[in-house]
This record gives structure tokens, sequence and C-alpha cells, in this order.
């Protein structure tokens, strides 16, 4: 082979190719610096999507993107001379980046293409907690175009709202993860849309960022054990200062204030016994020979063993739906 040949291959042979993808739960611009680093030190950045929302602050940043037609094989003859090409993804599941890299495998795999060093470079990328955004953004335009969504109020709703929280209590009892995480999904849409709706209100508006800020707040402030110099050794001590921190927060008269009464039963017996417990009141149960009376001495002394009486029961009944499901396979 002739000098001249060797250095006709040399200058044909193929560099590197940086698929640069972003997330469009980031702010466009908001880049990692390896990534503004390649695009400054590129031979050439291409972009087949020339409405790409990255582009304005590549202008600005002084770099210069061409439009690229979505071709795996125009990528690799562009490092040719082992130039170096970043190509800007157009986003999660872009069509035009499927074409592309579908191409670039194609040739990869036929042997008959000389390819370059092919590297996927993360511009930016999801945080934890970034699907919330998305879920966010959903339940926004629901609200607005929706027919029966864009109608809904939040006593309208409020049905919902229950009938969730018994089916995630329900995955949880049974150990379903499949159906936690569902169900989970299903109470996360009630908070969203009612925050959503809060958001439309003419007289005290708040949106699902007053909730979280609230919320965030409020867990700051009753763990000093995590963000502050407070020490909580045990469980109960935690409980302890929690109840202590409400208690201050809330200016209640009574233990019983923020008990809400609509609630089971089983439960409402327990969650009065524990509050009075837990401010050092010993109420005795009312004496009765009647059933009301009966049950609350039975849920109170759960409650005192540690045992939530709605759980308890709940257990039993589905052990009786059990044997009477026998009972008919038998008859």
């Amino acid at each position: 082979m002739d000098s001249n040949s060797t250095n006709d291959d040399a200058g044909n042979a193929p560099g590197r190719l940086l698929l640069l993808t972003t997330t469009h739960r980031v702010a466009p611009g908001l880049l990692s610096w390896p990534a503004w680093e390649a695009l400054h030190g590129a031979d050439q950045v291409v972009c087949p999507d020339v409405n790409h929302p990255l582009l304005p602050y590549l202008r600005e940043a002084g770099v210069t993107v061409g439009h690229l037609s979505p071709s795996g094989r125009e990528l690799v003859e562009l490092t040719a001379g082992g130039r170096t090409v970043v190509y800007i993804a157009g986003g999660e599941g872009a069509p035009v980046d499927k074409v592309v890299t579908d191409e670039l495998a194609r040739l990869g795999g036929s042997g008959r293409v000389a390819m370059p060093d092919l590297e996927l470079l993360p511009g930016s990328y999801d945080l934890p907690g970034a699907r919330l955004l998305d879920l966010v953004q959903v339940m926004d335009r629901i609200r607005r175009e929706c027919p029966w969504s864009s109608v809904q109020t939040s006593a309208e709703l409020a049905k919902y709202g229950v009938e969730e929280v018994y089916e995630l209590v329900e995955a949880i009892e049974e150990g379903d993860q499949e159906a936690l995480r569902e169900e989970l999904g299903d109470v996360l849409l009630q908070v969203v849309f009612h925050a959503r709706i809060a958001q439309d209100d003419d007289e005290e508006p708040f949106s699902i960022d007053d909730v979280a800020g609230t919320i965030v707040d409020k867990l700051i402030h009753r763990h000093p054990h995590v963000f502050g110099d407070a020490v909580a050794e045990t469980p109960e001590d935690v409980q302890a200062h929690w109840q202590r921190t409400k208690a201050i927060e809330k200016q209640r008269a009574s233990v019983t204030e923020g008990i809400p009464l609509g609630q089971p039963a089983l439960s409402l017996a327990a969650k009065l016994s524990g509050r009075a417990r837990a401010a050092g009141l010993d109420v005795p149960v009312p004496p009765g020979a009647d059933y009301g009376e009966q049950l609350l001495a039975l849920a109170v002394a759960a409650q005192a063993a540690g045992i939530d009486p709605e759980s308890a029961l709940r257990a039993a009944a589905r052990r009786y739906r059990d044997a009477i499901r026998s009972a008919e396979g038998g008859a």
C-alpha cells in the first residue's frame, strides 16, 4: 500500500459521535459541565429539530448548531477525518431519535461501515421525584380541557378520596406490591386534583407547590432530631416530641380537637383513647351492657395493647369471609 492511500485512509477514519440527551423536566440551558465542554469542543454540533428548546441557549453561548435530517449514515460521515460530532437528541422517545439510533445500530452491525466511537452524554437528567412534574402538567391539562374534570369541586370528589384510601389500605394489608404502587398513584392523583381545583378558587387559591411547601415546613419543624439539635433515640421519643409540637402549634383547648368524628367507629375509639393516654389522662370507659360500650371497651383495650382495632377487625372479617366461602364450596 503506498503512502497516498495510507493518508487517504487516515483522512477518512471516523472520530467520535456524542449523543447528547436532555430532559424536559429541567429548564433548557441548564446542562452538565461535561455537556458544555463537549459542545464547545466539538468540530460540529447538529440537531434534527429546528425548534428544540435548547437551541436559543446554545446560540447565546456561542455554539453553532447545524440542522440535520434524521440520518444515522450522515452522522457517521460527519465524523470522517477523526472529527468529533455532537448530536442533540430531541427528548424522551422522540421518533426522530429512534430513526437515527436504529440506523446507527444497523450500520454498526453490518460490518461494512467503519463506525465512530459512540458515546451517550447526559446533558441533564431527572432527579428523584421528577415524574411528579409530569403528573402536575397532565392534571393541569385535564383540568383545562376535560369536560368532566373541568367542572368538578373538592366536595364532589371527596367520596373518591375515601374510596382510594380504603383501596390503598387493602393493598397494604394484602401485601400486594403491584396493587400498592397503583393505589398510591390513585391517592396521589386525589392530592394533585384537589390542589389543581384550589388553584381556581377566587377567594383563597393555592397550588400544589403550596401544598408541598406546607408539609415540607411541617416535617422539618416536627423533626428537630433530624434537622436540628434535638435528640430522639427511640420511636417513643419521636412520638412524644411530635405530640408536644402539635399541641404548641394548634393551641387546642382539648386533646380531642382535630379528631375527625366521621372516621370509622373503631378507629375513632382508638384515636380518642390514644390521645387521652398520651395526655396522661386516666379516663375510664363508660360502663354498660349495650353493644356500643362493649365495643368501645374492646377498642380501648386493643389500643392500649398496641393493636389497631380497625385493622384487627378487618383481618378477622377476612378470615370470616374465607370461612363463608369454604362453607359455600362444601355445601
